[in-house]
């Protein structure tokens, strides 16, 4: 899958934090599901059935930093979890997100996951590109 032209979709940045679009699940499947508020199928199962998306749901929020007890117990431990395996905050995103809006993140995301080899999309989980599984860690 190619990193869209254009912008990316501001429905690919999760309540969490997370940019969809560079989700293995999404970028390096035949069917991409449509990201975290999408109500697609197509989505993982741990995904349709996320506590963090139902809180945000139930609290009438579209993300969690809009929550007056951001960040919570589930997210802390989900942090921990993206730093630890995969060296990504999901609080960085967010903050950055407050602060410089989600049109900037779109862009400064696009710039850091698209494949330099042929534009396909970097997965944040293991830097592997979607279409010429070229990695991050390889020498271009």
């Amino acid at each position: 899958m190619k990193m869209p032209a254009g912008p990316i979709d501001p429905m690919m940045f999760a309540p969490c934090g997370m940019n969809c679009q560079v989700c293995y699940q999404h970028s390096d499947h035949p069917k991409p599901c449509g990201g975290c508020h999408s109500r697609s199928l197509q989505k993982p199962k741990h995904c349709r059935n996320c506590p963090i998306r139902e809180c945000t749901v139930k609290k009438d929020l579209s993300y969690c930093y809009e929550c007056l007890e951001y960040p919570c117990k589930s997210i802390k431990n989900l942090e921990k979890s993206y730093i630890t395996r995969y060296g990504a905050s999901l609080i960085q995103n967010s903050c950055f997100v407050k602060e410089k809006g989600l049109a900037a993140f779109m862009k400064q995301q696009k710039a850091a996951y698209t494949c330099p080899a042929c534009g396909g999309i970097l997965s944040l989980q293991d830097g592997r590109c979607s279409d010429c599984r070229w990695r991050t860690d390889n020498d271009l």
